[in-house]
Formats: C-alpha cells, sequence, structure tokens
C-alpha cells in the first residue's frame, strides 16, 4: 500500500517502532519497554507455545497517543458507525491479525474473490471503511483523518491510500452467497453502508471505552497472558450469540473432554442478527451459569465482534479470529452463524457446509476443530446425548426444544422444564422477555395518503385506551411533522428521515413496555424494514397495510392533494410522481373500501389478540 511520508501517522510509528505497542499482562521489563518506545526482543518470551507469545497490535504507546491525539484534532473526521467500532477494535487490538488497517482496493478485491488477502494470506472476510460520496469528496489519497466514535472521542487515526466504489453486488454474491436481501448482511451492504470504501493503515490511539462489564473484556494479548500464567496449552473456544442453556453446557464439556483442552466460552457481544437476545440479558445468563463450569479449566471472555452472518466464510473467520486470541481449537455448530432462510423460504446455508469449509482450510487457520454435536435429552436416563450416537432410539423417548419453541414458551409465559435450562437462565430471560401480554409493542399502519390510516390508528388508540393496562401513543404522520420534522421537505431522503425518527420514538416506547401506534405513508419497504429491526429489539412490530386503492384515496381527497400532484404542483408525491412499496408480508392487511372504521380497528384488535399482545 502507499504511505504518505509526512503523515501524522507516520511520525507516530516513526517515533514509535513498537511492535507489540499496547500488550497487557506482560512483565516488567516487558512493561518498561512499551513505556520507553522500544521493541520487544522475542528473547524476552522463551516459551514455544505459539497461542501464548504476545501478538502485534496497532496501537502507539501512551506518550505518541497524547502527541498524536493533540495533531489529530485537526484532521477531517469519519464518525464511525457501530459495526466499524467493532471493525476497528479488533484491528487496533490484534483480532484481526495480520491486517494492518481497512482494506485497500486490491485485498478487497482478492479477500472477496478468492478469501486471500492480495499476499495470499488466508482472510475470508472484506473489513473495509464504509462512507458516504460527501465526505469521500473531501479525502484524498495520502490523506490523513480521525476515526472517532459516535461521542466524537478520537480513537485512531488513517492513513487514505485507496479509495473506490465498489460492486455490492458482487460482494453480496461472492461473500455471502446471494445478493438477496433476507439476509442481513447483504440487507446492511445495500440500505446502510455508505457507497464508498476507504483504505488504509491505521494507528490506534485508544480503544473504543465499554462501561458494561469491564472486568470480562479481553484483548487477544490480555486472553494469551492469562493462558501462560495458567500453563494452558490447549484451549477451545465456544463461540455462542444466545443464551447457555443444559445441551450448551454437556456439548462444551464434551468438547473440551475430546480435545483435552481448557475452555473458554466467548460469546459475542459486538453486533450479532437482528432480533438476538441483547448482550446484556446474554451476559448475565452466562455469569448466573458459569459456575457450573469447573473454575480450573473453564473462563470466559467477551467478544467485540460484528458479526457478518456468513456462514461457511464466517466460520473460518471465526477460527481466525480466536487463534488471534490463544486458543488451539474451536466449535464449529450446525449451521454456524447462518442467518435463516432466504427470499424463497430455504435456508442460506447448508447445515455442514461451514464445517466442511473449516476442515478444507484447517492446516492454514492453525486452530482445529471440534464439531459441534446436536445434543438431545434422553428421559430415561436423565442426560443429554448426541443424537446420532443413540443407537436405541427407538426405545427411549428424545425430548429437544427449538429456538422457536423457547420464544413461544417464553411469550406466552409457559412453563420451561429444567430438563431443557437453567432455572437461573430462565428466570433472567423471563425479566427481560416478560410474556407478550406484558411487552410493550408498535402497530405500524402504512399506506396511501388519504387511504384510512390516520382514522383507524385513533379509533384503535381509543380502543386499546379502553383496556388500558399499558400507556398508548400515536405518533400520526401530521402530528409528527409538526411536532418532530417540521424542518424536513418531502424529498427522499427527508422522508426516510421523518420515518427513521418515528421508528426511534417507536422503538423507546416498546422498550419502555409501552403501545406505539404509528400512521405515515411510508412509501419505502427498506426503510420499513429498518424500523421493524429498531423496533424488535424491544418487542413486536405489526404491520398493518391499509390497502385502499389510489383510485379511492383520490376521490376521497378533501386537500386536493393528488389535483395538484397530476398537475406537477406538488413533487415526488407517493402514488402519482414516486412509487410506493407494497408490503410483501404486512401482519395484517385491511382494505377501508366499504367497511366501517370501526370494523377496520377491531381487525386490528383481533390481529393484537392472535399475536398473544393483548388479552383476549
Amino acid at each position: 500500500m502507499l504511505h504518505c511520508g509526512n503523515s501524522a501517522s507516520q511520525r507516530a510509528r516513526r517515533a514509535n517502532s513498537l511492535e507489540f505497542g499496547g500488550c497487557t499482562g506482560l512483565d516488567a521489563a516487558a512493561t518498561r519497554r512499551v513505556a520507553d518506545d522500544t521493541p520487544f526482543p522475542m528473547d524476552d518470551f522463551p516459551m514455544s507455545l505459539p497461542n501464548q507469545a504476545p501478538i502485534p497490535e496497532l496501537y502507539v504507546s501512551y506518550e505518541s497517543a497524547q502527541k498524536l491525539k493533540a495533531e489529530a484534532g485537526n484532521l477531517v473526521s469519519h464518525d464511525l458507525s457501530p459495526r466499524q467500532i467493532c471493525d476497528l477494535e479488533l484491528l487496533m487490538n490484534g483480532g484481526f491479525h495480520p491486517l494492518k488497517g481497512f482494506m485497500g482496493e486490491e485485498d478487497y478485491d482478492s479477500v472477496v474473490e478468492t478469501m486471500r488477502l492480495a499476499d495470499g494470506a488466508l482472510w475470508p472476510m472484506p473489513i473495509t471503511l464504509d462512507v458516504s460520496e460527501t465526505f469521500a469528496e473531501k479525502v484524498e489519497l495520502g490523506q490523513d483523518i480521525a476515526l472517532r466514535d459516535q461521542e466524537g472521542v478520537i480513537l485512531a487515526t488513517m492513513t487514505v491510500t485507496d479509495k473506490w466504489s465498489p460492486d455490492k453486488a458482487r460482494e453480496a454474491e461472492r461473500v455471502f452467497g446471494a445478493d438477496d436481501e433476507a439476509h442481513p448482511a447483504v440487507y446492511y451492504l445495500h440500505n446502510t453502508a455508505g457507497n464508498v470504501y476507504l483504505g488504509g493503515p491505521v494507528t490506534g490511539i485508544q480503544p473504543p471505552v465499554h462501561y458494561d462489564f469491564r472486568a470480562r473484556r479481553d484483548t487477544p494479548n490480555e486472553l494469551r497472558a492469562r493462558f501462560r500464567k495458567l500453563g494452558w496449552r490447549k484451549v477451545v473456544a465456544f463461540q455462542t450469540r444466545n443464551p447457555l442453556h443444559r445441551a450448551h453446557q454437556e456439548l462444551t464439556f464434551r468438547a473440551a473432554r475430546e480435545s483435552q483442552a481448557n475452555l473458554l466460552i466467548h460469546p459475542v457481544v459486538g453486533m450479532t442478527k437482528p432480533g438476538d437476545v441483547d448482550h446484556f440479558t446474554r451476559v448475565r445468563c452466562y455469569e448466573a451459569v458459569l459456575d457450573k463450569y469447573p473454575g480450573s479449566t473453564t473462563t470466559m471472555s467477551l467478544l467485540p465482534l460484528a458479526m457478518r452472518m456468513a456462514g461457511p466464510r464466517e466460520a473460518v473467520w471465526h477460527g481466525l479470529i480466536r487463534r488471534n486470541h490463544g486458543c488451539t481449537h474451536f466449535i464449529v455448530g450446525r449451521d454456524h452463524a447462518g442467518p435463516g432462510k432466504n427470499s424463497q423460504g430455504e435456508d442460506f446455508y447448508g447445515p455442514y457446509d461451514a464445517q466442511d469449509l473449516f476442515t478444507k482450510y484447517q492446516d492454514e487457520i492453525g486452530i482445529e476443530m471440534v464439531p459441534f454435536k446436536h445434543m438431545v435429552y434422553v428421559q430415561e436416563r436423565a442426560q443429554y446425548e448426541p443424537a446420532d450416537e443413540i443407537v436405541d432410539q427407538d426405545q427411549v423417548t428424545i425430548l429437544n426444544i427449538s429456538g422457536t419453541e423457547l420464544r413461544r414458551r417464553l411469550q406466552e409465559g409457559l412453563e420451561i422444564p429444567d430438563w431443557f435450562s437453567f432455572p437461573e437462565v430462565v428466570a433472567e430471560l423471563r425479566r427481560t422477555k416478560p410474556p407478550r401480554s406484558k411487552q410493550g409493542f408498535t402497530v405500524f399502519f402504512t399506506g396511501f395518503s388519504g387511504s384510512g390510516k390516520s382514522t383507524i390508528a385513533n379509533a384503535l388508540m381509543v380502543k386499546l385506551m379502553e383496556m388500558g393496562g399499558r400507556p398508548v401513543t400515536l405518533l400520526d404522520g401530521d402530528i409528527v411533522r409538526k411536532n418532530l420534522s417540521s424542518e424536513l421537505g418531502f424529498s427522499k431522503e427527508h422522508r426516510d428521515l421523518n420515518i427513521r425518527r418515528i421508528g426511534y420514538v417507536a422503538s423507546e416506547i416498546t422498550k419502555n413496555g409501552g403501545i406505539a401506534i404509528c400512521a405515515p405513508i411510508a412509501p419505502y419497504a427498506a426503510t420499513r424494514r429498518a424500523v421493524r429491526e429498531d423496533v424488535e429489539q424491544y418487542g413486536a412490530f405489526v404491520e398493518v397495510h391499509v390497502a385502499t386503492s389510489l383510485e379511492e384515496c383520490e376521490r376521497r381527497d378533501r386537500k386536493g392533494l393528488y389535483k395538484l400532484a397530476r398537475e406537477g404542483k406538488i413533487k415526488e408525491f407517493t402514488g402519482i410522481s414516486d412509487p410506493y412499496d407494497v408490503p410483501a408480508n404486512p401482519e395484517l392487511s385491511v382494505d377501508t373500501e366499504g367497511q366501517e372504521v370501526d370494523n377496520c380497528a377491531h381487525q386490528v384488535v383481533l390481529k393484537l389478540e392472535s399475536m398473544g399482545l393483548i388479552a383476549g
């Protein structure tokens, strides 16, 4: 890659030639070298085990960081997205070794096509800094930029060596197997990520600040130092983004026993699949059952990774990351990091594709795979056993609860048996996810102007207030325009921003146990999906398509808006000069033609009852 000789980043690199800067958990001599800006001679680490030796980080020393932070205050700044913050943290602390920064175009192209960096090193996932076209226009090659978190704190600088517009459809096809927006990472690629990629080496100033579970967060070098201190020659990592139940405990016990290794429970607490249990709840669940593991051979650490749900490629990526964290073995699950169903209702990846690809590259990854075994409960023997090893299946009772069934039992407040999970875990899940009839939720009406959205929404609000039990808030399109978005126009960008504001308020209402009723036009499917994802972190999202025809809406038009739109006096008017994306799978579709308002609102009430959101 190109390097700009007078850049602030490179002045810091020359001032600090520390190859392993920022390593923690090292001996006193090594710590003095960090402070003195002198490199580590590898003779200080005479161990023969590669999983215990320090690995390179991208941080400069404290003194250099203070100088660089002052200089970086005058640089063009990029405010990182949550996913980019996760990526930057693992770049800086060595979790993404051997990457030295965000990928340039040559590395990106090679990774997309071959799962290898331009120098031939195995690396399956593009790690790119996506930015808007407006920001990209302000940046020249060779220029340094400051990378800031969402509070404006400078975390690193980057020398921009590459700037290009990627072929996102090709990236989706090659990396995720299909250009299908049912895949969360493909949806992110097309609807959230910027249209320009910047690449270049990163100089780390300070890690992102985490206020939660700080004692559980370890860098790769901190884990390696712990393994060195404990004398752990073999370590098997367990990747998870879900709470641990009894089957997981038995699985991890068996994996550690079969590989004769110590166990690292290494859950992802960065970004996972939309709709997953939040990481605060999950970590409380992990801590609740950690004492059920032998303390001398088990530890837990949190991984700030932004998952892509890329199945086979993701498994290889996870293996490389765990190797960097000092692990020697890695449990690869059935349909590892799979995102679920595609637009045709089929799984994106085969159940064992991830294990097959990992096996193919296992030697290069430098970590041994321990295949996940599907564990089921055998009632007569009161124990979990691998499903494919039960020779007397016809003579015993095999019990299992799927993730879907578990969610249903939680939503409906039904019993979750002790053989399936630990009481402590169930109690924690119930605390965060009470039965649906006690959760907040959002009803989101969408349809043409004049379709009857606001009228039905008002009637529904009155019916729900009559029932009582939860506060109800109406976020009508006109009301929001007046009170939250008065400065916005009616361009696509401004309409999207207006809907996102409505979604944000609705998600906060839902999170706090209330009912949000939204009634905007919301013409774009991508924006409605983004609002759904915001809300579904906290409760149910019920999309109601008010499917009144355009002709009927024009006939009802009291304000004369459609007439003005057809005369060209109102630009970008939904249904006339701007498209409306008809909802593909709304929870409910209501046609108001020939129906009374009360009947339409009653249909919504019945739907809410059938979903368990209100009592019947």
